[in-house]
């Protein structure tokens, strides 16, 4: 092995671990390693300066294989403190040749000179899970802009964050809203959240969800697969929501709809996955019961107000791993999951790799989508264009072994003319 990149990770020594999991997870990839093996034909990205900022796990490991077969060159930044696996960033430093800067548990100052190690670089796209790496761009490094190509944005929460940087009219360059593509919301927030929110839940606690009051705040495409899995597992579901037609939904498919003071007195287990702040808060913790489970979903660590939590309930430990027992003064236990971070990755390993072939296969083809159109785009949050998501869709759909019909030229045709009548 010659000088490898500039990287920060725990230990080099994990690389050998590391690559046999980035493997595992390759071989239950197959539309992104199609794109992979496409792009090294291609070579679409080629001396395209990536910076990528995602969760540091298995299936991203496979992400930055696919952009470096196409050209790129990418460096690579955690989005969560807690979320980085080790053995991957080192495998991805000594076995792939890729620049890492990702510590599992770094502090925030450690967090954010990660980004500014990535955004050194000079990116000309920008890859993000939160939009850390724009907003440092747009706050702090703006004599960078002019570099940029585009970005793409993984998820609701950084969404969130981008339409409100657009809406002062300060958004320097075209972000694909990868988050809000169909196939992303299909594979990775109801079913890849849906599934991993339980396995953090059960890894962290060993809890029997089968007859507990499970509370899901909020009834989004999150949302909807934990309040799913949870029933799946035997759980009495609640939903509380503050969007009228999503609580329709929700009542519709079988859920108690209720506000959160009333939830809040009657759940064993509470989720938040709203991407908004302070959804649990005092008037909350004072009614749950002994024993409550309190964890988060959303990107952010602020949908369970934690100043709150320790105002309510001031004496606490460490009584599991990922478990912070927090006790009130008439002797309630509540019990904190992961610090309130994003539990799925920061007490488990996060979506299957399946569901992240397909997130991962919109960020690798809205890059080449970025670098293809340039010229054309408008500063702004633009969707993923139709025609991605639906090649996504056939490439998994024959990944499965799946066939659908064609429509005939007669069918073609009476969808698209107006004259035919009754």
């Amino acid at each position: 092995m010659g000088t490898r990149p500039d990287h920060d990770v725990a230990d080099l020594g994990l690389a050998e671990v590391g690559q046999a999991r980035v493997e595992w997870a390759d071989a239950r990839m197959p539309v992104l390693r199609s794109i992979r093996e496409r792009f090294a034909r291609e070579q679409p990205l080629a001396g395209v300066r990536v910076a990528v900022c995602l969760h540091v796990t298995t299936e991203t490991a496979n992400l930055v294989r696919a952009l470096s077969a196409g050209g790129a060159e990418v460096a690579l930044c955690a989005s969560n403190p807690l979320s980085t696996q080790d053995d991957v960033a080192a495998a991805l430093v000594d076995r792939y040749d890729a620049s890492v800067h990702a510590i599992q548990g770094e502090d925030m100052a450690t967090y954010y000179d990660h980004i500014e190690h990535v955004v050194d670089t000079r990116p000309q796209i920008t890859m993000d899970d939160g939009a850390d790496v724009i907003s440092v761009i747009h706050s702090r490094r703006t004599e960078l802009l002019g570099d940029i190509v585009g970005g793409t944005e993984e998820t609701t929460s950084g969404v969130l964050r981008l339409r409100a940087l657009e809406s002062q009219g300060k958004l320097g360059f075209p972000v694909v809203a990868v988050g809000e593509a169909q196939t992303k919301r299909f594979f990775d927030d109801r079913y890849g959240t849906g599934q991993s929110t339980l396995d953090g839940i059960l890894r962290a606690t060993n809890t029997l969800l089968a007859g507990r009051v499970v509370v899901v705040f909020g009834y989004g495409w999150c949302g909807r697969g934990i309040a799913l899995r949870a029933r799946g597992a035997g759980s009495q579901v609640v939903v509380c929501e503050v969007d009228p037609l999503r609580a329709l939904e929700a009542k519709l498919d079988g859920f108690e709809v209720m506000p959160a003071l009333a939830a809040a007195a009657k759940g064993d287990v509470f989720v938040t996955a709203t991407g908004g702040r302070d959804v649990v808060r005092r008037e909350h913790y004072e009614l749950m019961r002994d024993g409550a489970l309190l964890c988060n979903a959303g990107h952010f660590d602020v949908e369970l107000n934690l100043a709150d939590l320790r105002a309510v309930a001031p004496e606490r430990r460490v009584v599991r791993e990922h478990v912070e027992q927090h006790v009130t003064p008439d002797g309630r236990r509540l019990h904190l999951l992961a610090q309130g971070r994003v539990v799925n990755l920061a007490a488990a390993e996060g979506h299957p790799a399946a569901v992240m072939d397909v997130a991962f296969a919109n960020q690798a083809l809205a890059a080449e989508y970025l670098v293809r159109h340039a010229h054309e785009l408008r500063a702004g949050v633009i969707e993923v264009p139709r025609e991605l998501d639906h090649e996504i869709s056939r490439l998994t759909l024959a990944s499965l072994g799946v066939e659908i019909d064609a429509l005939t030229a007669g069918q073609q045709e009476y969808l698209t003319a107006w004259e035919i009548g009754t």
